[in-house]
């Protein structure tokens, strides 16, 4: 694995290092393969990509986007995820629903996580696992990433690639979630952080090195980057990559 951490001054710098960054690997992957295949997550995201988006230059019909977890909620609730970027880019970037590969929010979370497989295997080979090209990935403030919360069975889940949570910890308790081998297959994993709440989980994986699930991410052939900013950063000034 190659570890990468980055800190720049704010949340504006922190927007344009990752419209950079996505810009970057979109047009290498469209040109290598035709599509670029992009995983999201929620949270502050949506906001970074609501601005950052708008300024890059690429071809965003060949541009496929996948949630790295999904709440197994309707599409209109505000805890949809696949909802509030709907809200925040159609409209704002050409892209269309039909380049959103989402869960179907009208089955339970077994039967939304074998339905989403189905859905993943159009764009990577059944026999191994998919390969993102970029995975944009967030960290709660109890150390979690994607639906893989601390002590939870998931943790531990390697036979399937999308798996159910019917018990989460952080409501809504219906998810759907990437499972470890898939996020660490990807090319390239970039978590971006930025304020003050961010700063003590952050130092607890990457200072204190406690076996959070956000710290447990380990790209095994792609690079991991860290994007801080300086209140983000603040316990972790002395760690090096």
């Amino acid at each position: 694995m190659s570890r990468i951490i980055r800190i720049v001054k704010d949340e504006d710098d922190l927007i344009h290092e990752l419209s950079i960054l996505i810009e970057d690997k979109a047009n290498k992957a469209i040109e290598k393969d035709e599509l670029f295949k992009i995983g999201l997550s929620g949270g502050s995201l949506i906001k970074f990509l609501s601005i950052g988006l708008p300024k890059i230059e690429t071809d965003w019909s060949k541009w496929r986007l996948f949630f790295c977890d999904e709440r197994v909620v309707p599409t209109e609730s505000s805890d949809s995820t696949y909802g509030m970027y709907k809200a925040a880019l159609i409209g704002t970037v050409p892209l269309t629903e039909d380049q959103f590969i989402k869960i179907d929010p009208n089955l339970t979370a077994e039967e939304a996580a074998r339905d989403y497989i189905q859905k993943l295997s159009v764009f990577f080979p059944p026999d191994s696992l998919p390969r993102f090209h970029l995975l944009l990935l967030g960290v709660g403030r109890d150390g979690h990433t994607c639906s893989l919360f601390p002590g939870h069975r998931l943790l531990d889940e390697t036979s399937v690639w999308v798996a159910p949570v019917a018990d989460s910890p952080k409501p809504p308790p219906s998810r759907v979630t990437l499972t470890f081998p898939v996020v660490d297959n990807a090319e390239c994993v970039a978590f971006a952080l930025a304020g003050a709440g961010k700063a003590d989980v952050v130092r607890r994986i990457l200072k204190d090195k406690e076996p959070l699930p956000a710290g447990r991410v380990n790209p095994t052939n792609g690079k991991l980057i860290w994007l801080l900013d300086d209140e983000a950063a603040q316990h972790i000034k002395d760690v090096t990559p």
